[in-house]
């Protein structure tokens, strides 16, 4: 893995010796401020660290500036087609813009948008979207992968040869396999920190398994700064799912980690009714340590695997039983059980 290059988005660092951060992106619409501000809120309190806004026309600019200035979270300007918005973006103090050369005007009006970025400090992504390839790399020969890389690695260049460095790169497609292609080919051809994604993922279901399949080989390979989850759902879940693909990866190990058993008929009680309100009650906890949690729903399964957990429930045909660190420390009722684990999981925080 190459050590990255330190950005900031406003107080977040990104590359550099810097964890692994969470984005994610306003679903409501700009010029509505309320919403916005609520949904940043809710980004915020479900562990987003960094929120991203489309800013499609201008009347999207005098809310966005108010936006900035209430905002718990640094905010990225989402731009397209216009270099104007980016412009304006910048003037209306934006934490750092998204754009796509390709799609964003001639040269000279990127120029403008260096200048102005430069002048504010302000970082820029180039985004390159398999989706979105200029015509001239579209209509080459090869993969996919290797024409977003030549794209980006053809506007880092541009970027360079105008003295801006200060510079995230993106390369998505809604393919996994190719989206981790090109940012493993990306990694070995500059050291500008990675924000990693998987496009347009879809909905909650198959979004979170590709998201987890491209984002975590990934991060298992030493590969990226800052990731954001697409998902086709409220964003609040893409943070959730976020923060999931940092865990087991071990990238972002601290939290509750809950692991229980697939069920079969040796499984005594409603097991899945059980682990789904212990999933939901647990994700209201906030830790900075790691903490496993099993649900076992047989005695095969059971006492081993609970036991290695930090906290354990397991059960047998009448009975559940709660293990501490590997010891047995009560015995339950099926629907007592939650309440008595969730005790034994605050006396560890």
């Amino acid at each position: 893995m190459k050590r990255k290059r330190e950005i900031f988005i406003g107080n977040v660092g990104i590359g550099g010796s810097h964890r692994v951060s969470i984005q994610s992106m306003c679903a409501v619409d700009t010029c509505d401020v309320n919403a916005v501000i609520a949904q940043i809120h809710a980004l915020a309190e479900a562990g987003c660290e960094i929120v991203r806004l489309a800013v499609p026309d201008e009347d999207a600019l005098a809310p966005l500036k108010e936006i900035i200035r209430v905002s718990p979270l640094p905010v990225v300007a989402d731009i397209h087609f216009n270099p104007e918005l980016a412009l304006g973006a910048i003037a209306a103090g934006s934490h750092g813009i998204r754009i796509n050369p390709g799609n964003i005007g001639n040269r000279e009006r990127v120029k403008e948008i260096l200048i102005a970025a430069n002048d504010k400090n302000i970082p820029i992504r180039i985004g390159v979207n398999s989706g979105s390839l200029e015509k001239k790399y579209r209509n080459i020969p090869g993969y996919v992968a290797e024409k977003m890389v030549a794209s980006v690695m053809d506007k880092v260049k541009f970027f360079e040869d105008n003295d801006f460095f200060n510079i995230k790169i993106s390369l998505k497609s809604s393919d996994v396999i190719q989206t981790v292609r090109a940012y493993r080919l990306i990694d070995q051809e500059c050291d500008y920190p990675l924000h990693l994604g998987v496009t347009e993922a879809g909905t909650f279901f198959s979004g979170a398994i590709k998201s987890a399949v491209g984002i975590g080989s990934l991060l298992l390979d030493g590969i990226g700064s800052t990731i954001r989850v697409s998902l086709t759902d409220n964003p609040v879940e893409e943070i959730r799912v976020a923060k999931e693909i940092l865990k087991v990866t071990g990238i972002r190990p601290e939290g509750i980690e809950l692991i229980s058993c697939p069920t079969c008929s040796r499984t005594s009680v409603d097991l899945v009714k059980i682990v789904n309100e212990a999933e939901a009650r647990l994700s209201t906890i906030k830790t900075g340590k790691k903490i496993v949690v099993a649900v076992m729903g047989c005695e095969v399964n059971g006492p081993g695997e609970a036991k290695t957990a930090d906290v354990g429930l397991a059960f047998s045909k009448e009975s559940g039983y709660i293990f501490k660190k590997g010891r047995m420390v009560g015995k339950v009722k099926p629907e007592e059980s939650i309440d008595k684990l969730l005790e034994q999981i605050r006396d560890l925080l």
